[in-house]
C-alpha cells in the first residue's frame, strides 16, 4: 500500500476515534446538569461541544505523553522503530471497543481503549520493546487507580459540605439549594472545558506518532496546529452528537442527583482533570467522572451502595486496556500479510463499525428518552426519597406495635403457665401428704396390734374398734400433721 495513502486512512481512522471520544464522554460534563433540570439536553451538548473545542487549544502535555512517552518513536538508542500500519491496527481496536462499549451504554474508558489497542498492536508489530512500561505506569495505569478515588473522596467531602452550609430544619424548604442548580451550568462548562484539555490530546499525539514514524515530521516535536485544530472539531462533533445511552447510566443509572451533590461532584471532576492535564497524565475523565458521582451519592444523607451497577462499571474499567489490546494484536497480526492483510484488516473495521451502528438503530437512544427507563439500569448509589423514607418509618412503627402486642401475649402466656405449674404443685404436695398419712396410720395399727397379740380376743376387739373410730379421727391428724 503507497505509505502516503497508509497515513492519510490512519490520520481519519483517528479523527473517527477522536469523534467516538466525543459522545462517549459528553456524559462526563453534562450528565448531572440534566439530570437535575439545570439545563436542558441539547444546551448541554452544544455547551460542551464549544468548550471541548476551546479546551483543545489550551495545553499539549497529554499529546507529548502518548506520541513520545508510552510508544518508543524509533531514534536513539534501545528505541524502536514503530509503523505507520501498526498504529492503524492499534486504532482499530479501540475504535471497535469504544462502539461496543457505547451500544451497552457502559462508561468505559476511550482512553483506556486507546492505549490498550496501540499497545497490543505495538508488541505484535514491533515486539515488547515498543512499549515504555516505565512511562505506561507512572503517567496512564496508576492515576487511573487514584483519580477515581481522590475525586470522588472530593466529591464526597463536598457534597458533605455544602449539605451542611444549607441544612435546613426536619420538613421545610431550603431556597439557599436552588443557587447549586444554577451553578452546575458553570461547574458542568468546566468539565467540559477539561474534557478537552485532556482527551482530545491523546488523539494529537496519536496522529504525530503516526507522522513522525512515517518520516513526516522529526522525532520529539509536539502536534502541529491543524492536528490540535482538526482534533478539536472532530471532538468537539462528537460531543454534539450527544452519547445519550452513556448519558442515561451516567445522569440517573449511578445516584439520583441533586443540584448541591452535582454541583460537588462537577467541580471535583473538572479540578482532578485539570490537574491530570498540567502534569501530562493520561487521565480517563468517564473514570473521574464515575467516581465523582458516586462520592457525591454517598455524601448524601441516607445513601446505600448499589454493587451491581457499580461492579458493571468497574468490569467495563478492568477489561478495556487488556479487551481492545486483544483486538489491536489480532489486527496487528493481520497487517504481517501484507497488502492483503491490510486490506482484510480495514473492510473487517469498517464492517465491524457499520454492523455496531445498524444494531444500534433497534433500540435507539437521544434527548428525549435518555433519561427515561433508569430504573431497570440500577444505581450505584441508591439514597432513598421522602416517600421511601415515611414508608419505612411507617413499617418500623407498624412492626415494633406488633412486637409489643406479641410480648404482652407472651407474658400473660408465661402468667398462666406459672399459675398453672403452681396450681399443679400444690395438688401433687396435696397427694403427698395424703399418701404419708395413710402410711402413718398403718404403721400405728400394726405396733397395737402386736401389743395386743397376747389377748386375740382383746386385739380383735380392738382392731374392730379402730376401724370403726378411724374415719372420725382420720381429718383431725391430717390437720396436726
Amino acid at each position: 500500500m503507497d505509505p502516503l495513502l497508509l497515513v492519510v486512512i490512519v490520520i481519519a481512522l483517528a479523527l473517527f476515534f477522536d469523534f467516538t471520544n466525543g459522545f462517549h464522554d459528553t456524559a462526563n460534563a453534562m450528565a448531572t446538569p440534566v439530570a437535575t433540570g439545570a439545563i436542558k439536553p441539547k444546551t448541554a451538548v452544544a455547551l460542551a461541544a464549544a468548550l471541548n473545542l476551546v479546551g483543545a487549544f489550551l495545553s499539549t502535555e497529554v499529546a507529548k505523553t502518548v506520541s513520545k512517552g508510552i510508544i518508543n518513536e524509533g531514534e536513539g538508542p534501545g528505541s524502536v522503530a514503530i509503523t505507520p500500519s501498526i498504529i492503524l491496527a492499534g486504532l482499530m481496536g479501540a475504535v471497535i471497543w469504544n462502539l461496543i462499549t457505547w451500544l451497552k451504554g457502559l462508561p468505559s474508558s476511550s482512553s483506556h481503549a486507546l492505549f490498550g489497542g496501540l499497545i497490543g498492536a505495538a508488541i505484535v508489530g514491533a515486539g515488547f520493546g515498543a512499549v515504555n512500561y516505565g512511562t505506561l505506569v507512572d503517567k496512564v495505569l496508576l492515576p487511573a487507580l487514584a483519580a477515581p478515588l481522590i475525586a470522588g473522596f472530593a466529591a464526597f467531602l463536598a457534597t458533605k459540605l455544602a449539605y451542611w452550609i444549607t441544612k435546613r430544619p426536619s420538613g421545610t424548604a431550603s431556597p439557599r439549594r436552588g443557587g447549586f442548580r444554577v451553578g452546575q451550568i458553570f461547574s458542568s462548562s468546566l468539565v467540559a472545558l477539561a474534557h478537552g484539555t485532556n482527551d482530545a490530546q491523546k488523539t494529537m499525539g496519536i496522529i504525530t506518532l503516526v507522522l513522525i514514524s512515517a518520516g513526516h515530521q522529526s522525532a520529539g516535536s509536539g502536534p502541529e496546529l491543524w492536528v490540535v485544530a482538526a482534533c478539536a472539531v472532530a471532538i468537539a462533533l462528537g460531543t454534539y452528537t450527544g452519547g445519550w445511552r452513556i448519558m442515561r447510566t451516567m445522569g440517573k443509572g449511578l445516584t439520583d442527583v441533586k443540584p448541591a451533590q452535582g454541583f460537588a461532584a462537577e467541580v471535583s471532576t473538572a479540578s482532578a482533570i485539570l490537574a491530570s492535564s498540567h502534569l501530562g497524565f493520561a487521565l480517563s475523565t468517564t473514570q473521574v467522572a464515575s467516581g465523582s458521582v458516586i462520592g457525591s451519592g454517598l455524601g448524601r444523607k441516607g445513601a446505600g451502595v448499589r454493587w451491581r451497577t457499580a461492579g458493571r462499571i468497574a468490569t467495563g474499567w478492568l477489561f478495556t486496556l487488556p479487551a481492545a489490546a486483544i483486538v489491536g494484536a489480532i489486527a496487528a497480526g493481520l497487517t504481517h500479510l501484507g497488502l492483503v492483510g491490510m486490506i482484510v484488516l480495514i473492510v473487517a473495521g469498517l464492517g465491524s463499525i457499520l454492523g455496531i451502528f445498524i444494531y444500534s438503530q433497534k433500540d435507539a437512544v437521544g434527548h428525549h428518552n435518555a433519561m427515561s427507563d433508569v430504573d431497570a439500569s440500577g444505581a450505584a448509589v441508591h439514597i432513598p426519597t421522602k416517600k421511601e423514607r415515611r414508608s419505612v418509618a411507617r413499617k418500623a412503627r407498624n412492626a415494633a406495635q406488633r412486637a409489643e402486642m406479641e410480648a404482652k401475649r407472651a407474658r400473660r402466656a408465661a402468667n398462666e403457665a406459672a399459675k398453672h405449674a403452681k396450681d399443679l404443685a400444690a395438688a401433687e404436695l396435696r397427694e403427698t401428704r395424703r399418701k404419708l398419712d395413710e402410711e402413718a396410720a398403718a404403721r400405728r395399727r400394726a405396733v397395737k396390734a402386736e401389743g395386743t397379740a397376747e389377748s386375740p380376743e382383746a386385739a380383735a376387739a380392738q382392731v374392730e374398734t379402730e376401724s370403726v373410730t378411724e374415719p372420725a379421727s382420720a381429718p383431725a391428724e391430717h390437720k396436726e400433721n
